[in-house]
């Protein structure tokens, strides 16, 4: 099958409200990216994912949107954003936009229309329900905590929302709006953007119905439920047919509870619905098996390892994976699988970088991650700003599940803002982020995490991300190369290789701060060393604290 652009791409992915201020509000904005454009051509990614700038109320951070045709007063204007894609552009740049339409903001004019009556000519752009025996339609919860429901007394009638209050899911049912999507779709495809990473898509078609589902512990039914509903791949299938297979764009679909059987679906290499995408099963490995993502991390480096092959070898030939560890909506993976200790975090980011990009799929760096960027050190609920870790903590807090101090280790280990924190450009004040008060505190170790230190010395965790994405420009065997794992059940090590006709790659990969005896197969010694994070070789049959080695065999 014909090679699609995007299958050689290494996607970076911008979070505007904390890459790079330009005015001094503290806040990110659009002409603070266009500033910094050079600096992802110099990483040598050729596809930025821009988390969203639509004008918004903020109540998520800008995923709840008023306007899908206008920008975020905080982030510039549309003049600013038409200047960021030309600059983006002449340097070899994609972009690709974030596409938000399971919900709106309550603030969109759709939805004052549609709670402004039961016969308005909007109401049935959103779900409405009466109530049932006095409460809510159903036990659906929120992911943010709480009921999926919201009385509105004006109508006596619920709206459904499966995230915050303030964003009521849109009606998919609904051919109206779904052709109000796809006209705006259209809108900022003539613009000239790259592309569309669709935010929760799995979730616009719902269960039939809308019946209860199995209670959690804090007594709701997972949002999940409504993943891959009944008339999914037809909405996606139609929105292909009338918008995408009109341009030749990179399509990402955030797909909570998708499985690998919808992703066969999804991400076909027919071209029949999106180029590819986000599972989420390898970000569970290390669950709680009662508060889910809020917890202490469990590393489970052989469930880790099964998921992620497992996702390798069923897509192989049939669908395209996208690979990542960081975006906006996890913790930073040097904390969650590497190490903080200064003496290894280096290494270990290395190496998380190499287990990753040598496997088959589109890799995502999120801003940060290519410097080794870490959680933040927080000692206080009240510093928190996310809505999603704040109103889990409230519904744990609420049932006992959770003490403060309890709550304050989860936000260091999961929340959300770990990943927000402000660019960490340079040591000066506010790591050359803004030069006035950043919206959210900046990590203290970036005096010694920065961007600036790092361009200077060649063998930072920079210049081994850049080397990662020249290597798969370069390579077919890393872009196209089947997946085998070797070591299955080894608790500490992850080992593959990628074949393609007679050329061939060992990844050798130590999760631990302990060295592991590993025998090297024969066929790879005095094979080629393509990337490692030492700069020399290792005893025989040892492989050294957060060790990473790629072999090359042809």
């Amino acid at each position: 099958m014909e090679e699609k652009w995007w299958q050689r791409s290494v996607v970076y992915q911008i979070y505007p409200r904390s890459f790079q201020d330009s005015d001094g509000d503290g806040i990110g904005d659009l002409p603070g990216i266009t500033s910094r454009l050079a600096y992802i051509r110099e990483l040598g990614a050729d596809t930025i994912w821009l988390s969203p700038v639509y004008k918004s109320p903020n109540d998520d951070n800008g995923y709840d949107i008023s306007d899908y045709q206008d920008i975020m007063t905080e982030f510039g204007t549309m003049a600013d954003f038409d200047a960021m894609l030309e600059k983006a552009h002449s340097l070899g740049l994609k972009i690709v936009m974030d596409l938000v339409v399971n919900h709106t903001s309550d603030e969109h004019k759709w939805f004052i229309e549609s709670r402004s009556s039961r016969d308005n000519p909007y109401r049935d752009y959103y779900i409405w329900r009466e109530g049932k025996n006095g409460k809510e339609p159903n036990n659906w919860g929120s992911c943010f905590g709480g009921s999926a429901w919201v009385y509105d007394e004006k109508t006596d009638m619920y709206y459904l929302h499966l995230f915050s209050k303030k964003q009521p899911d849109l009606n998919w049912d609904n051919p109206v709006v779904r052709d109000e999507v796809f006209t705006m779709m259209d809108w900022w495809l003539d613009k000239g953007i790259d592309g569309f990473r669709m935010d929760v898509i799995s979730l616009i078609s719902k269960p039939e119905g809308l019946p209860d589902g199995e209670p959690r512990p804090n007594g709701y039914a997972s949002f999940e439920l409504c993943a891959n509903g009944p008339h999914e791949h037809e909405y996606l299938r139609e929105m292909n047919r009338k918008v995408l297979s009109k341009h030749d764009l990179l399509t990402v679909g955030e797909c909570a509870g998708v499985t690998l059987e919808e992703a066969k679906s999804y991400a076909n290499l027919d071209g029949s619905e999106l180029s590819m995408v986000f599972q989420f099963e390898h970000m569970s490995a290390d669950f709680d098996p009662v508060l889910g993502r809020y917890a202490a991390q469990h590393k489970n480096l052989p469930k880790l390892k099964e998921i992620l092959s497992r996702w390798q070898r069923e897509l192989d030939g049939v669908a395209w994976n996208s690979l990542y560890w960081d975006n906006h909506d996890q913790p930073r993976v040097v904390s969650r699988y590497g190490s903080e200790n200064e003496e290894y975090r280096e290494k270990s980011a290395k190496m998380l970088a190499a287990c990753l990009h040598m496997m088959q799929g589109t890799p995502y760096v999120y801003q940060g991650e290519e410097l080794g960027m870490t959680n933040y050190p927080w000692t206080s609920i009240d510093q928190i700003n996310d809505i999603e870790s704040l109103g889990n903590y409230r519904d744990f807090h609420a049932k006992g599940l959770m003490t403060e101090e309890e709550g304050i280790r989860m936000m260091r280990t999961r929340s959300r803002d770990n990943a927000r924190t402000p660019m960490q450009w340079d040591a000066g004040p506010s790591a050359g982020f803004t030069t006035g008060t950043p919206w959210l505190p900046v990590n203290p170790n970036h005096v010694t995490i920065n961007a600036a230190e790092q361009l200077q010395r060649p063998d930072s965790v920079f210049r081994f991300y850049q080397k990662l994405i020249r290597l798969r420009k370069e390579m077919d065997v890393i872009v196209h190369g089947h997946y085998a794992l070797l070591e299955p059940e080894h608790p500490d090590l992850f080992v593959y290789t990628r074949t393609l006709g007679n050329e061939s790659l060992l990844v050798v990969c130590n999760f631990s701060e302990q060295e592991q005896a590993f025998a090297v197969p024969e066929e790879y010694r005095g094979a080629e060393i393509l990337i490692a994070n030492y700069p020399d070789t290792a005893p025989a049959g040892v492989v050294r604290p957060w060790e990473t080695v790629v072999y090359h065999r042809k």
